[in-house]
């Protein structure tokens, strides 16, 4: 894995593509055909792939059972999970805190 103070650039085209280098696609479990979320965050522009391993951790959300939680209550638990981790990751890239 990568140490997270690397950094590299990219260039977009005149069609708004970019290519992310190779080093961040093994990271991040990138292949062809690698779909991604786009969102505007204060720090700029954040690209969540939706790899294979990103759907293995979310199996089951989806399935409910009688007595479940709702869904939308599991869910808003799992997005602050998510962004509690981005958050922690941003810290640990760039010690602030």
């Amino acid at each position: 894995m990568s140490s997270p103070e690397r950094t590299d650039a990219v260039w977009f085209t005149t069609k708004g593509q970019v290519v992310i280098p190779a080093w961040l696609r093994r990271q991040f479990h990138i292949e062809d055909g690698t779909k991604a979320v786009v969102q505007a965050t204060p720090e700029g522009i954040l690209l969540k792939p939706v790899t294979s391993v990103t759907i293995q951790r979310l199996r089951g959300i989806l399935k409910r059972q009688p007595g479940d939680r709702p869904f939308s209550r599991e869910w808003a638990e799992h997005q602050a999970e998510e962004k509690a981790l981005e958050e922690a990751k941003y810290v640990r890239s760039t010690g602030s805190r």
